[in-house]
């Protein structure tokens, strides 16, 4: 029975994402939902750009074995990073009416910015995106009995959410962020209800982790103690900043105070609902120690399906994993669509500048197909948990596109060399110590390229100028986009401005 409910399940999901397609008629509709979507689908995609394999699954085994300490990263880091990005980066970018976030790297410094930029953006989703499809396997699996293998469940997870993702778009992928969104909550909430009752309540089981330790949050008032602790923080927070997904949820908004309001809701709530997968997966080490403690050491994602297995009701088991295949295909569909879109249009259009919007809408959909296979292939052969691979994807944009970002909105010295330095010092630091360095624990290989990344933006900034011009900050005198760009990139003030030629 449970097997064909979930059939249903992804079966009507398929449907509903078929049916948003028809919105789809050029490559705008496709990329950013037209710019039209109101303030409660644009929370619940945003919450959706983060609840999925490694909050459910990933998350709560981490939580477990390590405490609140170990999930640093996630929901903190996170969670902080949809906030930080609807308060400071929101308004701005929503009103330079961009396509992608590699636009904005082409306007406010120069087309070599824009490349490495997006080069290092779209590498950051191999592991994301990977992390979504080894969890539609593991659930298939699951779910099956072992009837489906979770290679052949990874297959099968990743043509489904590729078949809507490639028509719809934006508009699927929104739509039903919002349909999945009500269905995680109202499961979460459920399944939660039906777990307290069992180990007497949720009073019982916070103060059982509150007396292992597990709600212990900041570390030893020591150095090698608190450094890595800050590194794993601001990997997420800071590195994921930077990022299509997060980037075309927010302007896929209506207007201007939506893409604030849904960004700082949407990351707010998320915060909130992370606890819930945590609470589940710690209650079923109260229910049956043994059981749970050798799934531990064996694979702690497997905790949390395997208590509803054989701790629920019918109900409850087809409540759970609906809402877990929500979150997956929600989050998996838009990190699919994300770097699809970077590619196309920050890459593929600098070397095919005169291409029609038909043929690039053509275009985004073929790059869809060819990046999901190679995701699918990399998950297939990685043997990292859901939330390392999660954890470890926001690296390379820490360390080479958050500085030029972030100074370039706010710093009006910033220039297209200091830029070009940074992403430089940043990268080359980090891949030199990640592959080539000790196994230092304290100093984390990409803290150390976010701090050289900085340092060689602000002295490539203000040292005297040989590669290109200072650029003039975004809004005040920012060039427009190359004329093939689907939208008419305006500047913040709304006035146009010659372009400036750079090398």
């Amino acid at each position: 029975m449970l097997i064909w409910f979930v059939v249903i399940y992804l079966l009507i999901s398929l449907a509903i994402g078929l049916i948003a397609a028809t919105r789809v008629h050029n490559a705008k509709d496709f990329a950013v939902a037209g710019r039209s979507l109101p303030l409660p689908i644009v929370m619940a995609t945003v919450f959706a750009t983060w609840f999925g394999a490694e909050t459910v699954l990933g998350i709560s085994a981490t939580f477990v074995k390590d405490g609140l300490r170990g999930v640093v990263a996630d929901p903190f880091g996170s969670s902080l990073c949809l906030i930080l990005a609807g308060l400071f980066f929101a308004s701005k970018l929503y009103r330079m009416n961009l396509l992608t976030i590699g636009d904005y790297y082409r306007l406010r410094y120069n087309r070599t910015v824009e490349i490495l930029c997006t080069l290092a953006i779209v590498a950051s989703y191999l592991g994301w995106v990977a992390a979504q499809i080894k969890a539609l396997g593991l659930v298939f699996f699951v779910v099956t009995g072992g009837a489906i293998t979770q290679s052949e469940g990874m297959v099968l997870g990743a043509a489904i959410v590729l078949t809507y993702t490639t028509f719809g778009g934006m508009f699927s992928v929104a739509i039903l962020d919002f349909v999945q969104m009500t269905i995680i909550m109202g499961g979460m909430l459920y399944i939660g209800y039906v777990i307290s009752g069992m180990t007497g309540g949720v009073g019982a089981v916070v103060a059982h982790a509150h007396a292992a330790g597990k709600l212990d949050f900041f570390p030893e008032a020591k150095v090698t103690a608190w450094v890595p602790f800050i590194g794993a923080w601001i990997t997420m927070m800071l590195g994921s900043i930077p990022q299509q997904d997060v980037f075309q949820r927010i302007t896929s908004a209506k207007d201007e105070k939506t893409a604030v309001r849904g960004s700082v809701l949407g990351g707010s709530i998320y915060f909130v609902f992370a606890f819930v997968p945590m609470f589940l997966a710690y209650a079923a080490t109260l229910l049956d120690p043994k059981v749970f403690t050798d799934l531990l050491a064996k694979d702690s994602q497997l905790i949390l399906p395997t208590l509803i297995l054989q701790h629920t009701p019918l109900f409850a088991q087809v409540v759970f994993f609906g809402a877990l295949l929500s979150a997956i295909m929600s989050c998996s569909s838009a990190t699919l669509l994300a770097p699809s879109v970077a590619f196309s249009e920050n890459i593929l259009r600098n070397v095919f500048p005169n291409m029609t919007d038909r043929v690039f809408l053509r275009t985004m959909r073929i790059v869809l197909v060819c990046f999901a296979c190679i995701v699918l292939l990399f998950a297939l052969n990685s043997g990292a948990s859901i939330f390392k691979m999660v954890e470890n994807a926001y690296k390379i944009t820490l360390v080479s596109a958050f500085w030029p970002l972030f100074l370039g909105l706010y710093w009006k010295r910033a220039t297209t060399q200091g830029a070009l330095a940074g992403i430089a010092c940043g990268f080359l630091t980090w891949v030199l110590l990640e592959f080539f360095g000790t196994d230092n624990e304290v100093w984390l290989p990409q803290l150390v390229g976010f701090v050289a990344a900085g340092t060689g933006m602000a002295l490539g900034s203000l040292l005297p100028q040989r590669v290109g011009h200072p650029t003039p900050p975004s809004g005040a005198h920012a060039p427009h986009a190359h004329p093939s760009s689907l939208t008419h990139h305006v500047p913040a003030t709304g006035h146009h401005h010659d372009a400036q030629h750079k090398p």
